[in-house]
């Protein structure tokens, strides 16, 4: 693997081209978007995410911000629960639920209440968050997700008690039994962003001041890490999964993955300090640049927008927005740690 020297310029073009004035629609035919598959509180919640971490104060990035978590304000009800889908004319098509949108929408307004410098855009997303923070899901995912927000919650006011609750519940749902040994996993397979596990172990553990909880957290990582590198490059879990039994490369592969263990290792970063977290998100960032399974560039700097899935025979080329915001958030990691190592 190569040294990233420099990520390459953030092109929010592509994104702002698949955004109304409801939201960002889900799905694009090359570089068009699909209205008829219409949005999705999972997106929205990422958008949410990417655009508080961009510095830049342009006034596109603050329309995404505002658009983001208007969208998430209402696909809350009352009682926190979250709805996902909603059709091209604004109608909800889904029952407020406990999936992975709540958990996803947690994440996104915890990371904007801490690290917005939009004092309006910070106090709606405390006014959702704190909303949504009463539930729990039964779902591993969704709870690792909720645990990211409540986590920066907890940063910004460690004497808030409904994040620190729903922390330490995190904490307990997403530790699990080893499925077997050489198999540390706490699933009896990897499935999808899974990298977002030890993160929320990490985040959980730092915010609890629970030490064995990160190391936890920092172990499985490595050793997903390790998984998931084939040849000095990033072979990611596919969209099937993958068991102690299956051996790589796997398509269709999605770059979820990649961002997913970009953000992983950030973090990881932060707490640890270890160069290996580093190269994971070089790493990361070199996926989308070509260094695959598949050796092919996963993304448009034309457009800015990344490109579905790597499959067998190449890149699938429709530019949807969850792998256009994969994309923008590994670079933004790349981009943050870079600068902190120069």
């Amino acid at each position: 693997m190569s040294t990233l020297q420099e990520p390459p310029a953030l092109n929010f073009g592509h994104l702002v081209s698949m955004t109304d004035s409801r939201g960002t629609f889900e799905h694009a035919l090359f570089i068009d978007p699909r209205p008829e598959h219409g949005y999705c509180s999972d997106d929205m919640a990422r958008v949410l995410v990417v655009a508080t971490r961009e510095r830049t104060r342009a006034p596109a990035i603050r329309n995404l911000a505002m658009l983001s978590l208007s969208f998430l304000q209402d696909a809350l009800n009352s009682q926190g629960k979250c709805r996902n889908r909603m059709s091209r004319s604004g109608a909800w098509e889904d029952r407020p639920a406990l999936d992975d949108c709540w958990g996803r929408a947690i994440w996104g307004l915890g990371t904007t209440a801490s690290h917005s410098r939009d004092h309006l855009i910070g106090h709606l997303a405390t006014r959702g968050l704190e909303r949504a923070m009463r539930q729990r899901s039964p779902w591993r995912r969704a709870m690792a997700f909720a645990a990211l927000g409540a986590g920066e919650m907890l940063s910004l006011d460690p004497e808030n008690e409904s994040a620190r609750s729903l922390l330490s519940d995190a904490a307990d749902a997403m530790t699990g039994p080893r499925q077997g040994a050489g198999w540390p996993w706490p699933e009896p397979r990897l499935t999808y962003a899974n990298a977002t596990l030890p993160e929320a172990m990490i985040a959980a553990g730092t915010g609890l001041e629970r030490p064995a909880l990160v190391e936890h957290g920092l172990d499985l990582l490595e050793w997903l890490l390790e998984r998931e590198t084939r040849h000095g490059h990033l072979s990611v879990t596919p969209v099937g999964g993958s068991g102690p039994d299956d051996d790589g490369p796997a398509f269709d592969q999605q770059p979820i993955e990649v961002a997913a263990l970009a953000d992983a290792c950030a973090r990881a970063q932060a707490v640890d300090g270890d160069r290996r977290w580093l190269n994971g998100v070089t790493a990361a960032a070199h996926w989308f640049l070509g260094e695959n399974d598949g050796g092919v560039v996963m993304w448009d700097p034309e457009t800015g927008g990344a490109f579905d899935g790597l499959q067998f025979e190449g890149a699938n080329l429709n530019q949807g927005t969850e792998s256009t915001l994969a994309l923008l958030s590994t670079m933004q990691q790349a981009r943050s740690l870079l600068s902190v190592a120069q």
